[in-house]
């Protein structure tokens, strides 16, 4: 059994929890996972009794990079496991540095900040007809930001293809709503944020210069937005060609 000196300077589950901004739950389960054992020459668990430990203060900054690397990185914890014990918490926060840097100089790139200007709400109603109803349905859904600033670049291009669409005859009143459009949205997300964190992973893995990575990021996005709608129409024409095939009479060519 530990004396009293032995858990001097180390913390209890409440406190280690509390000064790494987790639950003692989140704790408990890297403790389980494997991600919270200490290097070599630092103090491991104490444990005083059967329900009873204390943890070394190093635990803390060690928890609240595992949590950066999932919320950040959205690595699993099997690959944190892995990082950690191979590389060390040393080389990880090198990767959450450089990240950190490139998204920096993306911000920083003129055609970015460019690209986050805003359209007033007012203005975009005025020019393009769009119901006020429609906004606040799609910013009640997610599908676009309140307005209140305005809307950035992106989302005055998903109104005007919105529209567009509706143009076509393809509106409420065939069916067609805004929780239409929501699904398109939450079936992209997905796929987008493992598409960003991938790219963004390699570009940091790769040991890339900066600017250079940053190049690469910017330029990828085009091609990839072009990719995305020609396989969505090469899906949607196969769909056609199937339930045409599947309307055909037997027999027939």
């Amino acid at each position: 059994m530990a004396t009293p000196t032995d858990t001097d300077g180390l913390l209890k589950m409440a406190d280690l929890a509390e000064r790494a901004g987790v639950s003692p739950a989140t704790v408990k389960h890297y403790l389980r996972e494997g991600l919270l054992d200490p290097a070599p020459g630092e103090p491991g668990v104490v444990r005083t009794s059967r329900n009873m430990a204390w943890y070394p203060p190093a635990f803390v900054d060690r928890i609240r990079l595992v949590k950066r690397l999932q919320e950040e990185r959205y690595m699993p914890l099997r690959a944190i496991r892995e990082l950690l014990g191979g590389e060390g918490e040393a080389h990880a926060r090198r990767l959450l540095a450089r990240e950190g840097e490139i998204l920096d100089r993306v911000r920083a790139r003129p055609e970015v900040r460019r690209h986050l200007d805003v359209e007033p709400r007012d203005a975009l109603i005025a020019r393009t007809g769009v119901p006020a109803p429609l906004l606040d349905k799609f910013a009640e859904l997610g599908v676009l930001g309140p307005g209140t600033e305005g809307y950035a670049a992106e989302e005055v291009r998903i109104v005007e293809a919105i529209l567009r669409f509706r143009a076509t005859g393809f509106g409420e009143e065939i069916g067609f709503t805004a929780y239409d459009v929501l699904r398109y949205y939450e079936a992209l997300g997905p796929l987008v944020r493992e598409e960003t964190t991938t790219f963004l992973r390699r570009l940091v893995d790769e040991d890339l210069d900066v600017d250079h990575a940053v190049d690469l990021m910017l330029g990828a996005v085009d091609p990839l937005r072009e990719l995305v709608g020609a396989i969505h129409g090469e899906l949607v024409r196969r769909e056609i060609a199937r339930a045409i095939d599947g309307d055909r009479p037997a027999g027939t060519g």
